[in-house]
């Protein structure tokens, strides 16, 4: 099984909580709460991941080791999405 890393952006806005991965153009949700709004953007993720698969698109990756300070200080909640099954 391949590892991603992605990147996730939760925001409260005025109808609940709003996230995204910017790695993945398109690859966006909602969610009432903030927990629910997490399980959403994770399952978008795999889905969105699944989708590239099955296309033959590759799948984008920020180099961790040179953006570290950047993704914590920019991102709100960095997602790690290791270890997470694709299918």
């Amino acid at each position: 099984m391949i590892t991603y890393k992605f990147s996730v952006v939760i925001e409260k806005d005025s109808d609940g909580y709003f996230a995204f991965c910017p790695e993945l153009q398109g690859c966006y949700t909602q969610g009432d709460t903030y927990e629910e709004a997490l399980e959403n953007i994770k399952d978008a993720i795999r889905l969105h991941i699944e989708d590239r698969i099955e296309s033959g698109e590759e799948i984008p990756q920020i180099d961790w080791h040179m953006n570290l300070k950047c993704a914590t200080t920019f991102f709100k909640h960095p997602f790690n999405f290791c270890n997470q099954p694709l299918i």
